[in-house]
């Protein structure tokens, strides 16, 4: 425009010319990391971490180097999925994360307390600034896929997640109940309005084997496929209400599961 002073913040222009604001951060630059994936549920309980895990665990199978930032910031669930009790290490400059047993590079927050029972008790903005810090000031080193452990919602954290790293997309946990769904619908939309594509939906607890006569039984209904559907969501998958899965979370032992889990969902963000 003729008249233009290129002064965007103060102008309530619509013009071609008009920039969005890049609020991206740089990563570390010890930090060279080809791939994020964030996983996200509507509301917590769902079994986010759990999926988290499992898709970082056939990723570091399938030989790739993998890392985990768990950004649920205030119920970190990783370091327990994993094992975990020694915290990172930092120097002036950079923060070293925990590398599991079969070398997957862990940073949490419960890996920076003294006391990892410690309730966190932060406003906002601090989490916000401390999932920035989980980007620029950790030093993860190579790393082909770095999964994101989102907290439930759509709240600060998740927005300046979205907003400030490079998320290549998202991937939703949910569970069969129809509540479930409509919260669902409202992790769908902020995807959509932040420009992240979603790669799948994954619905956790959906069926249960019988131990004894082997039958398949829907507890809650046959679950959310459909529903992944009409959003849209180019691939579903599911878990079972598995006891073996949950003692392997509660004992740290989740990269010794035995199990094929997630398998085809992990093809597939490999491929992207």
């Amino acid at each position: 425009m003729p008249d233009c002073d290129n002064n965007c913040a103060a102008c309530d222009k619509d013009c071609a010319s008009r920039q969005a604001e890049n609020l991206k951060v740089e990563a570390n630059e010890l930090s060279h990391v080809k791939k994020v994936i964030a996983v996200v549920s509507g509301k917590g309980g769902v079994g986010k971490s759990l999926t988290t895990s499992l898709l970082a665990v056939n990723a570091r199978r399938k030989g790739l180097n993998v890392a985990v930032m768990d950004a649920d910031l205030t119920g970190p669930s990783i370091p327990k999925a994993f094992g975990l009790t020694e915290m990172a290490t930092a120097d002036e400059t950079h923060i070293y994360p925990v590398r599991t047993k079969t070398g997957i590079e862990t940073i949490s927050l419960n890996l920076l307390l003294d006391d990892p029972k410690s309730p966190v008790i932060w406003r906002g903005p601090i989490l916000a600034g401390l999932i920035k810090q989980f980007w620029t000031d950790v030093a993860y080193g190579e790393i082909d896929e770095l999964y994101i452990d989102m907290p439930p919602g759509t709240g600060d954290v998740p927005l300046t997640a979205f907003q400030s790293l490079p998320i290549d997309g998202i991937v939703i946990v949910t569970s069969p109940q129809d509540l479930v769904s409509l919260i669902v619908e409202k992790a769908v939309r902020m995807a959509e309005m932040m420009n992240i594509p979603i790669l799948g939906m994954v619905e956790n607890m959906a069926y249960l084997d019988c131990p004894h006569c082997g039958e398949r039984i829907y507890p809650y209904g046959h679950g959310n496929e459909e529903e992944a559907k009409r959003l849209n969501i180019p691939f579903y998958a599911s878990l079972p209400i598995d006891p073996r899965l949950a003692k392997a979370v509660d004992e740290g032992k989740i990269e010794d599961y035995e199990g094929e889990y997630l398998l085809d969902l992990s093809e597939r963000l490999h491929s992207i």
